[in-house]
């Protein structure tokens, strides 16, 4: 392309400080150097995880910073010994790399490359630089990928060539939310024919576990949260049915043992809630329920619990974007939309242009939207 080699001026969004408003900003995007690829975004989610950004409570974030994790694009160019996609395809950016090379990516059992964040910073490039500018200063990147930008470089282990007739404003939400939630029930917790299941919380992320609680045959689906707005949704999906904690003087774990008669073969907590989190672990069946942790806490958040809870037989678990090793599985996902097997549009509520950035975000804290995409 004519801009391949050269410096990129486009927009994108910038937190300057934690607990400041986002600011759009006109920045500069170097080319990708040897092993990493710069992509053009067409559309980018907003996920729960790039509000903690915002509000300094996310892990070891350096300020100012580009976030976004949620995006689909197309490769625009590509630096030295970059094998793995071309100028001009369709992609997915990966917010969980996958190096091929660690012994987690060797280990079948883990999606964890440790490249992740949570071992290795991922605020700036591999080489220690970043490739963005605004105003004479360096930008920091977030989880490698920063898709609130209208170009962003990533390194080649955190890209996934996807189906080039992929409709790139649907497919972003592989990124991270349908994702995530999907897996959480279908690899994580394994979910199994006629059981029954507790989803904490009916956000994006909240309506693809009841999504793949569904998918994997689930008999019982029960949709917990303080909006009920969110209900019907959640029934259109497989909810079988909804309730609100509000409702009920007791504990909501106590609520679902009355009604279960026992408790719930499979919980999830899709909030990121030390509190729901307990909830969710006592809700399960005490003999042999399963919970998987699926919400991001803010930073420095703690955990209390009775280990009873966990002595009579419950597992708890945790689940990292639905336990997908994403360089081979992303592509897999994108297939099976396109072939109408999965369908994650219905989460879509909003659409914005990408200026709107931050009338997404209020609609995420209202808890009017689902997932809401920001188109550039």
């Amino acid at each position: 392309m004519a801009t391949a080699g050269k410096v990129i001026k486009c927009k994108a969004a910038v937190v300057w400080e934690a607990d400041k408003p986002i600011s759009i900003e006109e920045v500069e995007v170097a080319p990708p150097k040897a092993h990493e690829v710069r992509v053009k975004i067409v559309a980018t989610g907003i996920c729960r995880t790039d509000d903690h950004v915002r509000k300094g409570s996310f892990l070891n974030i350096d300020y100012p910073v580009i976030p976004g994790h949620e995006g689909a694009g197309i490769v625009e160019s590509i630096g030295e010994g970059v094998t793995c996609v071309k100028p001009g395809e369709k992609v997915i950016p990966l917010c969980i790399p996958q190096c091929g090379e660690c012994s987690s990516c060797l280990n079948p059992n883990t999606n964890c490359c440790l490249k992740i964040h949570f071992c290795e910073s991922q605020n700036l490039m591999p080489d220690k630089t970043s490739r963005f500018t605004c105003k004479g200063k360096p930008i920091h990147h977030f989880l490698w990928i920063s898709t609130f930008s209208e170009y962003t470089v990533m390194p080649d282990s955190a890209i996934a060539r996807i189906d080039a007739a992929a409709p790139l404003d649907k497919v972003c939400l592989f990124g991270c939310g349908f994702s995530t939630g999907y897996g959480a029930a279908i690899n994580t917790a394994k979910v199994k024919p006629g059981s029954t299941c507790a989803i904490f919380g009916l956000g994006g992320v909240g309506l693809s576990v009841v999504i793949g609680c569904k998918a994997a045959g689930a008999s019982r689906i029960i949709g917990i949260d303080i909006n009920k707005d969110k209900f019907a949704k959640a029934k259109e999906l497989g909810a079988t049915e909804c309730i609100n904690p509000q409702d009920f003087k007791k504990p909501i774990q106590e609520v679902l043992f009355d009604i279960t008669s026992q408790g719930v073969d499979y919980s999830f907590e899709v909030i990121g809630r030390v509190d729901t989190m307990v909830a969710a672990l006592a809700s399960c069946n005490m003999g042999s329920g399963t919970c998987v942790m699926v919400g991001s806490t803010p930073l420095g958040a703690q955990i209390s619990i009775d280990p009873v809870l966990l002595l009579t037989g419950r597992t708890w678990k945790g689940s990292l974007l639905g336990g997908w090793k994403l360089k081979d599985t992303i592509p897999k996902l994108v297939t099976s939309y396109m072939e109408r097997k999965l369908n994650p549009d219905m989460l879509i509520s909003h659409i914005l242009p990408f200026d709107k950035i931050n009338e997404g975000f209020e609609l995420l804290h209202s808890g009017k939207s689902i997932r809401s995409i920001l188109l550039f």
